[in-house]
């Protein structure tokens, strides 16, 4: 830092990474047995914890000759990486490269963007060896373009290194070593385990818990896919160090998505939705506790990178993660005949006499097409099967039976909320013959025309 006239004046924006601070949620701590406390690290002039090992890689990068002038960074990313690196990029000019998923909101791509940074968008639901996934489009073009650097912040050891020296002593010096449990979401798992690295070497007691998003391998899924971002995985980081995680606690989407809007409400700090998984797994940890434990969580960035998605009520509501007033869609839901599985669907490697049979054994005429076992997830749903359909292709051609339904399947179903108004399921249901029902952001079931006037034939109109 330089002084002129009296003044503090810092050289460049990277000496304004860090030193973020601690504030107790008094509302969410109010009925618990001890303080929660959030460390914001959305004051960092990247808006996000990313700006610690962003700036730590691309230096150990240049050290090590990995980067020079004119050099290029390619790194897949849910955003906050990528806006560190870019940060550090425009100080340092270098181009970058991010490889994003679909799932990533469109205010993050335009951020990136805004960086001077291109672009570029995979689809979600694929294996990490696929080569469309996002790490293995990285991977191609760090092969394919001289001088690019990819910081690899997954098995970038440098990454848990910068939350060690600088994030761990500031809680510990924060909270004068009163610290007994710090909880953050599980990704990279750069945070959780320099952090809990440098604070257990203060204090063997204290605990270190990584909130993951339900389906990550962190907490014991397989990693298919969700809809929080920024945490959880489909394998395991060299970055992230079991050895010093005491819990982990999976949070499904809908309580990650509620808790960043509650917590948003009633403490006037705006999170999104991976703050929303820490937090609830903070409260959950503080339920257990007395009143000389302190339980600090730490909030990875804010919320205006979600104003689209979890604060949109339109999303939320057609997620199935909000419930409208009067007759919603989950009512007719609950009025269909006993007997009838919530949902029925077909793989894509079935037959189509396959496809036919169970819509014959259920008396439907639609099925959605979908990898994956139950609960499905809503980005594996690949697409959809009519009667109607496969009779005009059978029709002078029977060997279409023996065919996939991969291989003639139609566009996916629209989808509707269960807790959107009947309302709304009536006017999409003129333009469709069936509805694919989203609760808690997971497919749940389909209706038809059918489903919904018999619903209203028993008085389901008047709630």
């Amino acid at each position: 830092m330089a002084y002129a006239n009296g003044m503090a004046i810092h050289e460049s924006v990277l000496d304004l990474v860090g030193n973020t601070p601690l504030v107790k949620l008094r509302r969410i701590s109010e009925n618990l047995p001890c303080a929660v406390v959030a460390k914001i690290e959305a004051t960092n002039p990247g808006g996000s914890s990313k700006d610690r090992p962003a700036i730590a890689m691309v230096d150990a990068a240049e050290r090590a000759g990995l980067l020079s002038a004119g050099g290029t960074i390619v790194e897949p990313t849910s955003g906050n990486t990528g806006v560190g690196l870019a940060m550090v990029a425009a100080q340092r000019g270098y181009r970058c490269i991010f490889v994003v998923t679909s799932k990533v909101g469109v205010e993050k791509v335009d951020l990136l963007r805004a960086y001077g940074a291109e672009v570029v968008v995979c689809p979600v639901a694929v294996a990490p060896d696929d080569p469309e996934s996002y790490y293995s489009v990285a991977e191609r073009l760090v092969r394919e373009i001289p001088g690019a650097f990819r910081p690899n912040q997954y098995h970038n050891l440098t990454n848990p290194q910068a939350h060690f020296e600088t994030t761990g002593p500031e809680l510990w010096h924060q909270t004068e070593g009163k610290i007994t449990h710090f909880v953050a979401g599980a990704g990279t798992g750069g945070t959780l385990s320099g952090v809990g690295r440098y604070l257990k070497g203060k204090n063997p007691a204290v605990q270190i818990i990584a909130a993951d998003p339900e389906g990550s391998v962190f907490s014991g899924g397989s990693g298919r896919p969700y809809l929080v971002e920024g945490i959880g995985e489909d394998f395991f980081p060299t970055t992230y160090d079991v050895s010093v995680i005491d819990q982990t606690i999976a949070v499904s989407d809908r309580d990650s998505f509620l808790a960043a809007r509650e917590v948003t409400e009633s403490e006037g700090l705006l999170i999104g939705g991976s703050c929303g998984t820490a937090v609830y797994a903070a409260v959950k940890v503080a339920r257990e506790c007395s009143a000389d434990d302190l339980v600090v969580v730490l909030l990875p960035d804010n919320g205006r990178l979600y104003l689209s998605t979890v604060f949109n009520n339109e999303w939320m509501a057609g997620f199935g993660f909000l419930r409208g007033t009067g007759p919603v869609v989950a009512d007719v839901l609950a009025s269909r005949r006993e007997g009838v599985p919530d949902l029925l669907y077909v793989q894509p490697h079935a037959s189509v006499s396959e496809a036919v049979r169970i819509m014959s054994d259920h008396g439907v005429s639609q099925l959605p097409v979908a990898k994956g076992e139950m609960p499905l997830a809503n980005a594996e749903v690949m697409g959809s099967v009519s009667e109607l359909r496969v009779m005009d292709l059978v029709f002078g051609n029977d060997s279409v039976l023996e065919k996939t339904v991969e291989d003639i399947m139609g566009p996916k179903l629209r989808t509707v909320g269960s807790g959107q108004p009947v309302a709304l399921a009536v006017e999409m249901l003129e333009s469709c013959a069936a509805l694919l029902v989203l609760d808690g952001g997971r497919p749940r079931a389909v209706i038809s025309s059918s489903d919904v006037l018999s619903f209203l034939s028993k008085g389901g109109d008047n709630g």
